[in-house]
């Protein structure tokens, strides 16, 4: 069991948050950091590097790392975008995302991150039962 990737992995995200707000007193959260990479000015250029290197991690780790690719999963494109812009759509309504809350929230020990992380759990925990349980899909 390779469970030191995950060990590491949690390790390296905590680091890199803790690192951006103290080096630049920013908030870690994805939604955020897309939202102004798109603004497109001078001085939020830092956010490309940011999500550029996340995007390099995830290669890295798929291409040299892994020890067995990732599994693909049959969902149609239109499903994926539709539910893309969902996500994207209550991040906006609650202020951040899983990384802004969940990582950086909880360390803050704000409220609204716990109300906000416990929302996201309880929704997750939901829709898997209505998937897996009710509606049978694997």
């Amino acid at each position: 069991m390779e469970w030191w990737y995950g060990l590491f992995g949690g390790i390296l995200i905590g680091l890199s948050a803790t690192l951006l707000l103290a080096f630049n007193g920013r908030i870690t959260g994805i939604s955020g950091m897309v939202n102004g990479a798109i603004t497109f000015a001078a001085a939020e250029s830092w956010r490309w590097l940011f999500l550029l290197a996340l995007v390099a991690g995830g290669l890295i780790y798929e291409y040299a790392l892994a020890s067995q690719p990732t599994p693909t999963y049959p969902f149609a494109p239109a499903t994926m975008i539709g539910a893309g812009l969902l996500v994207g759509f209550g991040t906006r309504m609650g202020n951040g995302c899983t990384s802004g809350h969940g990582v950086c929230g909880l360390g803050r020990l704000s409220g609204r991150s716990l109300v906000a992380v416990l929302t996201f759990m309880a929704a997750g925990i939901v829709t898997v039962f209505i998937t897996r349980h009710l509606l049978g899909w694997v």
